[in-house]
């Protein structure tokens, strides 16, 4: 694997991933395993990785507008300091690995991420994580729109349905970003 790639996991917090959380996603624990093979192979080649993760404050002050009224309505999500707010068992940083706060769908947005990767001399990201129509869309978007070379692992990744899934699989591919599953992208590096 070139030394200048970066694993980007998106959202894989307690309160998008788990059954039953206050904004679950159906397909996250089902992509669970394959992005827990997708981080041992960075682990293993002492590559980057980034847990980007949502946080936003406890009175909405910094959520997206479209998501204002659910959020103070019912139950507010992603709150530091919440156990919603944490990353799921099996994914949890280790020491020298990197967690990105954002509170928009996008990673790139108003963070450090692109200023970070290119610290680091990447130049090819690899997104998983959880889900596509939002926070995997835009970041695969914005990631190209950067300048870096970006691989979907598309069996690491998630949504609440697989048409949803298949249909951002393809819209991803059409935009010219290699759309791999788990195998296909451990079988390209080893």
């Amino acid at each position: 694997m070139p030394s200048k790639t970066a694993l980007i996991i998106i959202d894989m917090q307690n309160d998008f991933a788990l059954p039953g959380a206050p904004m679950s996603v159906a397909g996250a624990m089902a992509v669970l395993p394959n992005i827990k093979r997708v981080l041992a192979h960075f682990r293993a080649h002492g590559l980057p990785v980034f847990h980007v993760v949502r946080e936003y404050r406890a009175d909405g002050s910094d959520i997206e507008a479209t998501r204002l009224d659910g959020f103070l309505a019912d139950q507010p999500y992603c709150v530091p300091g919440t156990p919603g707010c944490e990353i799921v068992a099996g994914l949890e940083p280790l020491p020298g690995e990197y967690r990105i706060v954002k509170n928009r769908f996008s990673a790139f947005m108003h963070t450090e991420l692109d200023f970070m990767l290119r610290r680091l001399g990447v130049d090819t990201i690899a997104v998983v994580g959880i889900q596509y129509p939002n926070c995997i869309r835009t970041t695969v978007f914005d990631g190209v729109a950067h300048g870096y070379d970006v691989i979907l692992v598309t069996d690491a990744a998630g949504a609440q349905t697989e048409d949803i899934a298949r249909a951002n699989i393809l819209d991803i591919a059409n935009i010219g970003v290699r759309c791999l599953t788990t195998d296909e992208f451990l079988a390209g590096r080893s």
